[in-house]
């Protein structure tokens, strides 16, 4: 029988956490800063004499460039983080979003430099990607490795909650801005404030990952030697091919629902419904804020009634919940608030994602398999989902919740199978922390 000592956490446990979630949440912000001021940037950084559509288009391709960048930066500090530790390239992916960020917000415009701008904006965004790709899945390794085995799903939980609150963050501070200072001047000077505050929380959060300490787990790996000989991918690749997939349907799990629920719904509400834009962003950011509680709820359940019966249970919520949520939609945006906010506790299924993907490979090579399995499938279903949607809602207006409905039978589907492989005796020692 454990031990109450196995299920509580330490002080260090609390400061790890806090100080992974901190960061995590400003590099989110960092990295999502930029498409709350995609309009004016537009307008900054190409000429003003092209069309509005191509100047649109040219903006979010910067924009989507970050999401381009993160597989390659994400596997590159994934290698060196099984190799020489997780500390160091969990430091390393916070300067090099900071950096880029507060370059962003010092950077000529089009006006000013010409062609040179928009090019410059385009290297640093993908400095951002190449960041935000490895600090998610070092992230979510450094803490598990640091809690009590029991605390894990908490931990991670806790920390994506962390990450997602960096959304909530961005369009909390593109609201402010935005409220306090005319167009003119947002144009002018206030766009730039967003990425320099960011930089600046950026730098902080580095100064304070100091005092964080190398990993247990991978100090023991050290002194048994026993870190991964090989190309820690070649291993991956060859031998744990199965915890890939099952990790990137995790993943296009997590990165669908924020996508369609979180990220696309406002503006859906706007056009199919004609709700107001105030009304929607309110509504949006209680769906993120019970997004945040969802996330902390899942993992907290994973500790106490183990994965599949948190992700089959989540499932099953998310599904209605969603379903409720897009289909009882009316102009008059009656229950909106409720409907939103019980819809975004539900994709907080998506906190049981990481205590998964961390299992799911064994320590020598679990940075780099997360790494991989994540940013390939953020890559594909984070930039492929908003287009999908937007093509079956020629066919239905119910497209988001159909989406959603599919996400969440993934979701059961993968619930099912843990049971199953965990009445068969089927989890290897190998997926173990």
């Amino acid at each position: 029988m454990d031990s109450p000592a196995a299920h509580r956490l330490k002080g260090q446990d609390y400061k790890t956490l806090s100080l992974a979630a901190l960061g995590g949440a400003l590099e989110f912000y960092d990295f999502i800063i930029f498409v709350f001021f995609a309009a004016v940037i537009g307008e900054r950084f190409f000429p003003a004499d092209i069309p509005d559509w191509l100047r649109q288009l040219q903006t979010f391709a910067i924009f989507a460039a970050g999401y381009l960048a993160r597989p390659l930066g994400g596997l590159i500090m994934a290698h060196f983080g099984d190799k020489v530790g997780r500390k160091k390239m969990f430091s390393l992916s916070i300067l090099l979003m900071a950096l880029p960020t507060l370059a962003m917000g010092l950077l000529p415009t089009y006006e000013t430099a010409g062609i040179v701008a928009p090019l410059l904006m385009l290297l640093l965004r993908l400095l951002q990607g190449a960041a935000i790709g490895g600090e998610v899945p070092g992230a979510w390794v450094f803490v598990a490795e640091h809690v009590p085995e029991k605390r894990v799903g908490f931990a991670c939980g806790t920390l994506t909650a962390g990450l997602t609150a960096g959304i909530l963050l961005g369009s909390l501070v593109a609201t402010a801005i935005n409220s306090s200072m005319t167009p003119q001047t947002v144009a002018s000077i206030g766009w730039r404030i967003p990425f320099f505050l960011g930089g600046l929380f950026g730098l902080l959060a580095m100064y304070l990952r100091r005092w964080l300490h190398e990993t247990p787990v991978f100090q023991e790996m050290q002194q048994r030697k026993t870190l991964a000989d090989a190309l820690p991918l070649k291993t991956v690749l060859t031998h744990h091919k199965g915890a890939v997939l099952l990790s990137m349907l995790l993943t296009w799990l997590l990165s669908a629902c924020i996508v369609v629920v979180i990220l696309m719904a406002p503006a859906l509400m706007q056009k199919q419904h004609g709700i107001s834009a105030a009304l929607s962003l309110q509504a949006n950011c209680l769906a993120t804020v019970m997004l945040l509680v969802g996330c902390v709820i899942a993992g907290w359940l994973v500790d106490w009634l183990g994965a599949a019966k948190t992700l089959t249970g989540g499932s099953l919520l998310l599904a209605a919940a969603s379903w409720h949520f897009f289909a009882a939609q009316t102009p008059d945006a009656s229950n909106l608030f409720f409907n939103y906010g019980l819809a975004g506790l539900s994709v907080g299924v998506v906190g049981v994602v990481p205590f998964l993907m961390v299992r799911a490979f064994p320590a020598a090579v679990r940075f780099t398999g997360i790494s991989f399995s994540y940013n390939v499938a953020y890559a594909i279903f984070g930039g492929l989902t908003p287009i999908f949607v937007t093509l079956i809602l020629r066919v239905t207006p119910l497209a988001p919740a159909w989406y959603v409905l599919a996400l969440a039978l993934i979701g059961l589907l993968i619930g099912g199978w843990l049971h199953y492989a965990e009445r068969q005796g089927a989890l290897a020692s190998e997926t173990r922390l």
